[in-house]
């Protein structure tokens, strides 16, 4: 069986994919990720056969299909809808390269991230079913309908009014935290995954004092999202705790002058530091908080982008987190959470008990058999058509 996973705009909606794939291909099936140019690095190094289908990212995409910037509300539905129609164009640069991917290639199954609006009509494209891939927390069904009225011309060269819908639904997120207006999904347990460096022994061993993760993500550069990530530095670094701080070579050496002397930064695979760690701070992205959730670690949520708190608000209502808004952002706040869950036992046990709740979830071993059962049906479907054709 051929599978072709469509992946997000960048490594961190990238990682989440990757166990399901390498099982996929441990079970002997055929597999193929796609993503625009700048995901190619995440998903080579892990393995998977990986093919780019744009050169566009999805800062380019705050353009319009005139090369005109588009402004982005700073909340409501509005934002929302905007952020949509951002995906929306980016699905449109990226349709051409997906359907002569699988013009050649010819796929028995279409596995698409959320977001990911150009895997579904691929997969109309090719007659073959798809299975949507989603954290399903912090995604408003109004970035849905933006991307839909963005994607207007090609869904009618395609014959449709509205993107097909999936044959199901996986996710990633513990049940217990998934909202009331989450569609119906499989459960998916989630394997936490990084880009890989060699390990030294301070990696995987935790020393005496608290050890606390900083991150805003693997989107950071020295010239985008770096201010956010220095505030964070600087407010936990005043604490006596061992700083680590997972980013970019080059976001590293630019925030050598803000860590304290025993702090660490660089590209830490928080896959194997999350296990060592008392508390995660971060920006409240997708894929760092699923590591928490996987290794059971209490977070503190800075989100410094607008649509990032539903995380650390879901979280923090089940006590293994806390949610820091932008307004409250100071150095006070942040440090005094901080201290709160490192000193209260109660932050820790909840988050335990997500962890347990995870590992309850069907293992991707497990998943790939019911994506060998979707391709079953479809394909005894279409003979049914055919044969009810000829009669």
């Amino acid at each position: 069986m051929k599978i072709l996973f469509v992946g997000g705009n960048g490594a961190g909606t990238i990682f989440p994919n990757i166990p399901l794939a390498q099982a996929a291909r441990n079970a002997g099936h055929e597999v193929i990720m796609t993503g625009p140019e700048v995901t190619m690095p995440a998903i080579v190094n892990s393995g998977i056969p990986a093919v780019s289908v744009t050169p566009r990212t999805i800062e380019d995409c705050r353009h319009d299909r005139q090369g005109r910037l588009v402004p982005t509300p700073a909340n409501g539905p509005e934002r929302n809808i905007a952020i949509g129609r951002m995906f929306g164009r980016l699905a449109a640069s990226s349709l051409p390269g997906l359907i002569d991917l699988v013009d050649r290639w010819r796929p028995d199954l279409v596995v698409s991230n959320v977001l990911t609006y150009a895997g579904p009509l691929a997969a109309h494209h090719a007659g073959v079913p798809w299975v949507r891939f989603a954290i399903d927390i912090g995604e408003p069904l109004s970035v849905d309908l933006g991307a839909q009225s963005e994607l207007a011309p090609e869904l009618e060269a395609l014959g449709l009014q509205a993107p097909p819908a999936p044959d199901f639904s996986l996710s990633v997120l513990p049940p217990s935290l998934r909202p009331l207006t989450a569609p119906p999904a499989l459960s998916l347990r989630h394997i936490a995954y990084s880009t890989q460096v060699p390990l030294e022994p301070w990696m995987y061993t935790k020393g005496r004092r608290p050890r606390v993760l900083v991150s805003a993500g693997s989107r950071v550069t020295p010239s985008d999202h770096f201010e956010p990530l220095r505030g964070l530095v600087e407010k936990v670094g005043s604490l006596d705790v061992e700083l680590l701080v997972a980013t970019p070579e080059a976001v590293a050496r630019a925030l050598e002058p803000t860590l304290p002397a025993s702090g660490r930064a660089g590209w830490l695979p928080v896959d194997v530091l999350a296990a060592t760690c008392d508390l995660v701070v971060h920006h409240g992205g997708g894929n760092t908080t699923l590591s928490c959730l996987a290794n059971g670690v209490p977070q503190v949520f800075v989100p410094s982008m607008p649509g990032l708190e539903e995380h650390g608000a879901r979280i923090s209502a089940h006590g293994a987190g806390r949610l820091v808004l932008p307004e409250d952002d100071t150095t006070e706040n942040v440090a005094g959470a901080v201290e709160d869950l490192l000193t209260d036992p109660s932050y820790r046990e909840a988050a335990g008990r997500l962890r347990d709740e995870a590992w309850r979830m069907p293992s991707a071993a497990e998943v790939v058999r019911e994506l060998e059962r979707s391709v079953h049906v479809h394909r005894a479907a279409v003979a049914a058509t055919a044969a009810a054709g000829t009669v």
